[in-house]
C-alpha cells in the first residue's frame, strides 16, 4: 500500500490518541470525516494499522519492575526455538521478545511487581528449559522511554 501525506498524518494522530473522533482527525488533517473513515479502514484491511489498544500505566496494576533478560540457547534447531518463542509469547509478564544476531539469542522486556516474582518466572521461563544455555539480567532503574509509536516523518 502506498501511503500518502494524509495517511501519515493520520497515522501520526492516532498513534498519539486513538480515540480522537473522526470528525477532530478530520479537521486536524484537512479531509472529511467520511475520507478519514475510508482511509483508517483501509490502512486496518491492509494491515498498517494492526490493532487499536490502550496504554497501561503498569505501576497502577502494581507492576514496578521491568527487567531486561537476554537468553543465549544450547541449541539454534528451528523446533526447539520455536517452542521458546511460543512460550516467550505466552507469558502476559513479557512485554516484547526479540529474536536477534550478536551475544545472546533473545532479549525480553519483563514486567514484574517484585525481584520474587521474576526469580519464580526465571524458574519457568528458563530453568526448567533445557535449551537455555544462560541468561542475564539487567533491572532498569527507570524507565526513561517506552512505546511502540513508529515515526512517520513528517515535515
Amino acid at each position: 500500500m502506498s501511503l500518502d501525506s494524509f495517511d501519515l498524518a493520520l497515522l501520526e494522530a492516532v498513534q498519539r490518541d486513538a480515540t480522537t473522533s473522526q470528525l477532530e482527525l478530520g479537521a486536524e488533517v484537512n479531509l472529511s470525516s467520511a475520507a478519514v473513515n475510508r482511509r483508517l479502514k483501509k490502512m486496518n484491511a491492509d494491515g498498517v494499522i494492526q490493532r487499536t489498544v490502550a496504554i497501561v500505566d503498569p505501576t497502577r496494576l502494581g507492576y514496578t519492575l521491568t527487567v531486561i533478560a537476554q537468553v543465549e540457547v544450547e541449541s539454534e534447531r528451528l523446533d526447539l526455538l520455536d517452542s521458546m518463542k511460543r512460550t516467550f509469547l505466552a507469558c502476559p509478564e513479557v512485554q516484547q521478545c526479540y529474536y536477534v544476531a550478536g551475544e545472546c539469542d533473545f532479549v525480553l522486556i519483563i514486567l514484574v511487581k517484585n525481584m520474587e516474582q521474576y526469580t519464580e518466572l526465571t524458574r519457568q521461563l528458563f530453568f526448567e528449559n533445557n535449551n537455555v544455555k544462560r541468561f542475564k539480567t539487567l533491572v532498569s532503574m527507570s524507565n526513561v522511554k517506552t512505546g511502540l509509536m513508529v515515526p512517520t516523518h513528517l515535515p
